[in-house]
């Protein structure tokens, strides 16, 4: 039996015990990352998470022994990618993996590096006189040419395409123009929870497309519950006052007399005897002298109103004959000018 050295089952030990005492499990991967920067962000997250290196034999050793307590945790051997680190926290996965994502940094292109998405070397000045840097940018195949004394990148060009490794040659033309494609910071590939593992492209969210989506379904929901009269703490109100101006319409409708409705079917009941007496006015002793006062009172009140919409009309006309006029001055003056 092969000896194991002691420093790695102590190694193992207290994986097992960050493992058991933390709520959530991550797998990051920390290559291309100085020291220094590490630095500062293992300094941002005292307190919230934990990060912890290892040799990979020895994370995995601690995932199968860990796994009968916590079931499923063993699946993040399968996301070891690069120079792989634990991390340790009792935040949200999707929290952790905000946070992670908001520190990364913009850094230089390095020899090797594989970028995520298409290099660009934007068009415009570059800020360089006429040189031998000339030819070195057309050299790697970037449109250049000296415009006003200056050299200019004619047009937008794809210097290196996603998935891709950046030449030593192309890295060190990106710097010399200032460009920094590169994310630096700490990459989490996958998240342990209650028994589920959260890979990359599931932690990553659209805050203002998740916003949108839960307001929507809230509204769909409310909707639901009003129109199927289900009672919620949110809705109650609302299919209340649904209630009642359904049995308002159908108390109207019904010439029903309620506290609610009197009044405006009284005023329905002496509009309609109004516009009846007033169709009725010119048959001689058709109308008491009651109805003929209010028939009058009626006319007064409204003719001001009819005086109105006759000024109105007149002003209306008025205006397009004069308009008509300009039009025929105009074109007079057009057919004497030719």
């Amino acid at each position: 039996m092969a000896h194991v050295a002691e420093w790695k089952k102590e190694e193992v030990k207290e994986l097992k015990s960050l493992i058991d005492s933390h709520e959530v499990v991550g797998i990051v991967n920390l290559l291309n990352i100085p020291a220094k920067q590490l630095q500062k962000m293992r300094q941002s997250l005292q307190g919230k998470a934990i990060i912890r290196m290892s040799k990979k034999n020895l994370m995995d050793l601690a995932f199968e022994d860990c796994n009968k307590k916590k079931e499923n945790i063993v699946d993040l051997s399968n996301h070891m990618d690069g120079q792989p680190a634990i991390v340790f926290t009792d935040m949200n996965p999707f929290k952790l993996f905000k946070i992670l994502e908001n520190s990364k940094t913009a850094a230089p292109a390095k020899e090797g590096n594989v970028p995520d998405s298409d290099i660009i070397v934007p068009q415009g000045d570059t800020g360089f006189e006429p040189g031998p840097l000339l030819g070195e940018l057309q050299q790697v195949g970037i449109p250049a040419k000296i415009d006003k004394g200056k050299i200019v990148v004619s047009k937008d060009h794809v210097i290196v395409k996603a998935g891709e490794p950046v030449s030593k040659q192309v890295a060190g033309m990106l710097t010399r123009l200032d460009i920094q494609p590169m994310e630096v910071g700490i990459d989490l590939r996958a998240a342990y929870e209650d028994e589920a593992v959260y890979t990359s492209d599931l932690l990553t969210i659209d805050d203002e497309k998740t916003l949108a989506d839960i307001q929507g379904a809230f509204a769909k929901a409310f909707n639901l519950s009003v129109n199927a009269g289900i009672p919620t703490k949110e809705t109650i109100v609302a299919i209340i006052q649904n209630a009642n101006t359904k049995s308002f319409n159908l108390a109207m409708a019904g010439s029903i007399l309620t506290s609610e409705t009197t009044e405006p079917l009284i005023a329905l009941a002496n509009a309609k005897m109004l516009a009846l007496a007033s169709a009725v006015a010119g048959t001689e002793g058709a109308l008491d002298d009651e109805l003929v006062e209010k028939l009058s009172n009626v006319s007064a009140t409204t003719a001001p109103v009819a005086e109105e919409t006759q000024d109105d009309t007149q002003e209306e006309e008025e205006e397009e004959e004069e308009e008509a006029e300009e039009e025929n001055a105009a074109a007079g003056l057009g057919a004497l000018f030719g």
